[in-house]
Formats: structure tokens, C-alpha cells, sequence
């Protein structure tokens, strides 16, 4: 399994609820409004990919693998992200 950083753009329809059901099905945690952690199976692509399914054609999608030892410091950040780091990179 691998951890990814998921960030996205809805732009002009922003319908969330396709987006937010493939999230959930990856268990995937809030880390900012449009910024999600997930320990998933890849590659990035594919990921990216299974997502982009659920989006409209305008809207933008990154998948950003996060590797053993990475840094990171948050500020105001949902507390179960925020814990998500904790657990994965201590």
C-alpha cells in the first residue's frame, strides 16, 4: 500500500457527491476543504484515473504519492488529517 495526497478543483458544477462516495470508498481522510490522505494501492494514475470518473470534464484532479520519512507541518488542519500524518509519519 502506498499514501497519497489527493487535491482537487471542482470548478464550475461542483457536485461533491460522486466525488466525496469515491473518497469514502478508498477510506480516505479530510486534510483541507479540497486536500484528502489515503493509504491506497497504486499507481498514482490509476488512482487519478478511478477518480476522474467521478468528476466533470473541467474540473482538476492531482495524486501526489507520499513517501517513507516525508515532511510536513499543518496549520488549522481537520483534526483526523492532522492524525492521519501522525500515524503514517511520526
Amino acid at each position: 500500500m502506498n499514501w497519497y495526497l489527493i487535491t482537487y478543483d471542482l470548478r464550475k458544477k461542483r457536485d461533491y457527491k460522486s466525488l466525496y462516495e469515491a473518497l469514502a470508498r478508498f477510506k480516505a481522510v479530510p486534510l483541507l476543504e479540497s486536500v484528502w490522505l489515503a493509504e491506497l494501492r497504486g499507481p498514482a494514475a490509476t488512482v487519478r484515473d478511478l477518480l476522474k470518473a467521478e468528476m466533470d470534464g473541467d474540473d482538476g484532479v492531482a495524486v501526489i504519492q507520499l513517501l517513507p520519512g516525508f515532511d510536513w507541518a499543518t496549520f488549522k488542519a481537520n483534526p483526523a488529517g492532522a492524525a492521519w500524518l501522525k500515524r503514517v509519519s511520526p
